[in-house]
């Protein structure tokens, strides 16, 4: 039976492979690296755009979901990104920042709603249904603008408007804190510089062929002078 012949194949030595020869091994490597490197990029992009197709539709356990299966993968592959900020393109390792936005817009209304709750007594507030005033304000902006009542431009008009009267303080107070800092939904998950996955072996193996290329480089140019100087 014709087969592999495993006693030549422990015969043969990395070491004896000429160097046009380890250049030729170095090509497909190179184009096996990028191609391996756009798949986790693409995968990446993929399980990115699944978080914030979750924060859009408001689910919260499957956001949570989505949001852990994208750090475990960036966490355990090389991703390559290009991300912009202030119109200047750079490299770098993992997802970039996203938001979630949507995410950060229902908490925001929800402690709008509460304060909402706390305003409806007038008798209790000198300037009266201070909630009221706030909206007569902010709803004719709202509809010039397109702003929906749970958007971050409307949310932040209410709360400027509410400010504004000294009897709100408490109010306005609890609004902050129960609004959690837009950081918290600012999310950026780094990749690590190499890890063990299908494409950091394959960089792996290329570094050691490279390696090897630039120490016979080497070696060739310390032959070459040495041969000069003995003559």
């Amino acid at each position: 039976m014709g087969g592999l012949n495993f006693k030549k194949i422990k015969k043969l030595k990395f070491h004896r492979l000429k160097t046009w020869q380890m250049l030729l091994i170095l090509v497909p490597l190179l184009f096996l690296d990028a191609t391996l490197l756009r798949f986790d990029h693409l995968k990446m992009v993929e399980l990115r755009d699944a978080v914030l197709a979750a924060d859009a539709d408001g689910d919260e356990p499957v956001l949570s979901s989505r949001l852990e299966e994208l750090k475990d993968f960036t966490f355990s592959h090389i991703i390559f990104n290009m991300t912009e900020s202030n119109g200047t393109q750079s490299l770098t390792l993992g997802t970039g920042i996203f938001y979630l936005e949507q995410q950060y817009i229902r908490a925001a209304a929800t402690a709008l709603a509460e304060a909402r709750a706390m305003l409806v007594d007038v008798d209790d507030n000198p300037n009266g249904n201070v909630f009221a005033q706030a909206s007569a304000v902010c709803d004719p902006l709202a509809r010039a603008n397109g702003w929906a009542w749970n958007s971050s431009q409307f949310l932040e008009c209410m709360t400027n408007e509410l400010a504004k009267y000294p009897t709100t303080d408490s109010i306005t107070d609890q609004i902050s804190a129960n609004i959690p800092s837009t950081e918290l939904y600012r999310k950026n998950y780094a990749s690590p510089l190499w890890a063990p996955c299908p494409a950091g072996f394959a960089i792996l193996a290329t570094l050691i062929v490279i390696l090897i290329l630039f120490i016979r480089f080497l070696i060739w140019v310390f032959l070459k002078i040495a041969l000069i100087a003995m003559k």
